[in-house]
């Protein structure tokens, strides 16, 4: 079985970011020794600088492989330069290769704007990624900010990936089992053909709709099949998607 934990929009800098909360989630996830860690973007709120080095410190806590994507907010103030600075390529695999599982990270984010974009370069990248998991008979995990599915009760479609169609046909053709994205703080589950796409909510921010409450996602991946749960900030667990 391989264990991912899938993390998101940490918003350091933000007036209400929890420390407290980013805190415990990091303690929980170490405790349960993933095979590797998700965290799709939005670290910073604002994509100062201070708020990336800060962000940095957090990530470095987290004990399993990490891969680290940025979000709108990150691409904010230069924040694409201070990315790249502080984490590297903004986008990257990441491969298991024991357990067969090859994670495809997108940048999806566009400076000083809020809505995304793949954009074609980077699609031919994925599409190329994807042809050498599927050659290998790899589980594939692509991970990017936001949402390539509009997700139910977050009101108007502001945000959304500019090119979700393209992306969406390419990752449907190409049987991708999994798709991760945040940006709306909203933990969410769909499914379409042979691909689920989770979003998970925010771990540390309190930018929250209705009751919902700080959280991250835990995967559980096992002859392809996936089983993802919600852990909240109040210690609860709820299942999003079972075998």
């Amino acid at each position: 079985m391989v264990r991912i934990a899938h993390i998101s929009d940490f918003h350091v800098g933000y007036a209400n970011f929890r420390e407290d909360l980013l805190l415990r989630a990091i303690n929980k996830i170490n405790e349960s020794k993933p095979d590797a860690i998700i965290i799709t973007g939005d670290l910073t709120d604002q994509g100062y600088y201070l708020e990336y080095k800060k962000a940095k410190e957090y990530v470095e806590l987290l004990e399993a492989p990490c891969l680290v994507i940025p979000g709108n907010h990150d691409a904010r103030n230069i924040g694409d330069v201070s990315f790249e600075d502080i984490f590297g390529t903004r986008f990257d695999t990441l491969e298991l290769e024991d357990v067969a599982v090859k994670i495809i990270g997108l940048d999806s984010s566009e400076p000083d704007m809020d809505h995304g974009k793949i954009g074609r370069a980077q699609r031919i990248w994925m599409e190329n990624e994807i042809d050498d998991a599927n050659r290998r008979g790899f589980f594939i995990i692509i991970a990017l900010h936001h949402h390539i599915i509009s997700i139910p009760k977050t009101g108007r479609e502001r945000n959304v990936l500019s090119d979700a169609g393209d992306i969406l046909l390419t990752l449907i053709k190409n049987n991708v089992n999994l798709v991760l994205s945040g940006h709306k703080h909203m933990p969410h589950i769909w499914e379409m053909k042979n691909t689920v796409f989770a979003t998970a909510g925010t771990v540390s921010s309190l930018k929250l709709r209705g009751k919902d409450l700080p959280s991250y996602n835990m995967i559980e991946i096992e002859n392809q099949y996936i089983k993802i749960m919600l852990h909240d900030s109040e210690g609860n667990t709820h299942l999003l998607k079972k075998p």
